[in-house]
């Protein structure tokens, strides 16, 4: 029903504009027929008007315009109900002006408070007509802008992807040069200060060249403040990255993204192109990639109004920029902090972990966009994924080994070992190692872990299989055989004089034995 409407509805708008058109072609042919009866058959305006049917008034006019001039009102528009309370209503819309959007008068809000509160007696209709107005008044008019060669503009978006399986929000940077409209798209968990140096250092990378200036918005990862006179107080990190590549830069207006629409217009072409489908990678740096790969692929387009590809226009941006640096921009924020009891180091408001001879220690830190770095006076002492949660825990295991290896109780509740997930043989080694010396048996089930300190776990891990397979369950064992792999030698273990493993001896029970013990029950 609702489409066979649409369609009629459709059709009669048709119709319409082909009879409005029609009419317009009709007047049209009248307008040179009498026009021609006066100027050239002489024929007196009385006459036209007999001839044609048409008012004297209509015959004036045809003789003064050569085409129809459409309707033209004579005077403005009367609204004597209005008067007197017009000052009222743009004094309110004024002070909507510092309100937010969805909180600003309505045409019928006026209305409803002109008759509350000013006993107004008119009519809606004529406040809704003197609202449109005002709006259409007050509308901004915008400049036509040119864009020399070799300035930039950037910006952030956001859009839902999905990353390994799991759907989540992308805030992806956009870096764009308004001369040739080339681009450049990265994505990132979150709009950090370090996601947004990060996101410079790989544009300049793609381009090869660096901007004279990039023009921004206010953005709290790059200004710190509006000073009063205007100038704007650098964020530290982003300071740097204008130092590092020499960059001016420039802001908009606070609010006022049309003063960088090139790059806001990038934002909305890449989520609507780079982002539709929704797009599934297994990680960022292949989502990355593959962004990489549409920027390239845009380069060979040919925009409205121009003649050339935007790669063929990229060409004169890049002649007017600047070369790059010898080295990148270190994009990551660096502070301090101090280790707990517990051996953690906090990070915008997530737990890091470091090694336990480091405890309650000072330490600096650096936050990149994909990892933590942590380290003690000149040496770097952990490294972690990043993490975007709030108020979690990132261990790692082996920083942990040392004091578990000293305080054994607590290795069956260490929360840093819950998640560890090694292979099955690990387990079947703690098991029998615990079965054979107890407490002592942890003990050398931690030293084992540990070797993955010196040596990678797929070493260690064959080593423990061949143990397991010989029955040399113990961790001096174990470690010579990691050992032999490592050197590629044969190892050389001789059970017989050491058996790592008791070889439990079962004896053949006798039916005598059942006898004696049914004796004993009889008796």
């Amino acid at each position: 029903m609702t489409l066979s409407g649409d369609r009629e509805g459709g059709s009669i708008f048709t119709r319409c504009r082909q009879a409005i058109a029609q009419q317009s072609a009709e007047r049209g042919e009248l307008y040179l027929k009498v026009r021609r009866a006066y100027f050239q058959q002489g024929l007196s305006k009385r006459a036209i008007a007999r001839t044609f049917g048409i008012s004297r008034d209509s015959v004036d006019k045809m003789i003064v315009y050569s085409v129809p001039p459409g309707y033209r009102r004579a005077a403005p528009v009367k609204r004597p109900k209005l008067d007197g309370f017009t000052d009222i209503i743009d004094q309110w819309l004024r002070d909507d002006v510092g309100s937010p959007r969805k909180q600003r008068h309505t045409a019928k809000r006026v209305f409803e408070r002109l008759r509350d509160e000013h006993s107004f007696e008119g009519g809606y209709t004529i406040v809704k007509t003197y609202m449109r107005e005002h709006q259409r008044r007050s509308r901004e008019m915008f400049v036509p802008l040119h864009h020399a060669p070799g300035h930039g503009q950037a910006d952030f978006g956001e859009a839902l992807v999905f990353i390994g399986g799991i759907e989540q929000k992308a805030y992806f940077f956009a870096f764009d040069l308004p001369h040739s409209d080339a681009c450049y798209v990265r994505a990132y968990p979150a709009a950090t200060a370090e996601a947004w140096m990060d996101g410079h250092v790989h544009a300049f990378a793609f381009f090869g060249r660096v901007p004279q200036s990039v023009l921004y918005d206010n953005d709290r990862c790059l200004v710190a403040q509006i000073l009063p006179d205007g100038t704007r107080k650098r964020a530290r990190l982003f300071s740097g990255l204008l130092s590092h590549y020499v960059i001016q830069d420039s802001y908009g207006r606070p609010g006022k993204g049309n003063d960088k629409g090139s790059v806001e217009g990038l934002v909305g072409y890449a989520r609507r192109n780079f982002m539709v489908p929704m797009p599934r990678f297994a990680t960022w740096d292949g989502f990355n990639a593959w962004l990489e790969e549409q920027c390239r692929k845009h380069q060979s387009a040919i925009l409205r109004g121009h003649t050339e590809t935007i790669g063929q226009r990229l060409q004169r941006d890049l002649a007017a920029m600047a070369d790059l640096p010898p080295a990148p921009f270190e994009a990551c924020d660096q502070t301090t902090g101090r280790v707990s009891s517990v051996s953690l180091v906090r990070y915008k408001t997530n737990d890091y972990s470091v090694p336990v001879a480091y405890g309650h220690r000072e330490v600096w830190i650096r936050g990149y966009v994909d990892q933590v770095v942590i380290g003690c006076g000149g040496e770097i002492i952990a490294r972690h994924p990043r993490c975007y949660g709030r108020e979690d825990m990132i261990f790692d295991p082996m920083h942990y080994l040392p004091l578990i290896e000293k305080k054994i109780n607590a290795l069956e509740q260490a929360a840093p070992l819950a998640n560890w997930e090694l292979q099955l043989e690990f387990q079947t080694l703690r098991r029998l190692m615990e079965a054979r010396l107890l407490k002592a048996g942890r003990r050398e089930y931690v030293q084992v872990l540990r070797l993955m300190e010196t040596f990678d776990l797929d070493e260690v891990h064959g080593a423990v299989k061949t143990a397991l397979r010989i029955g040399a369950i113990g961790f001096d064992a174990i470690k010579h055989l990691v050992l032999c792999r490592v050197e590629k030698r044969p190892p050389r273990l001789d059970l017989d004089v050491y058996p790592y493993l008791p070889r439990a001896h079962v004896a053949q029970t006798s039916a005598a034995s059942y006898l004696c013990l049914m004796s004993g029950g009889a008796a």
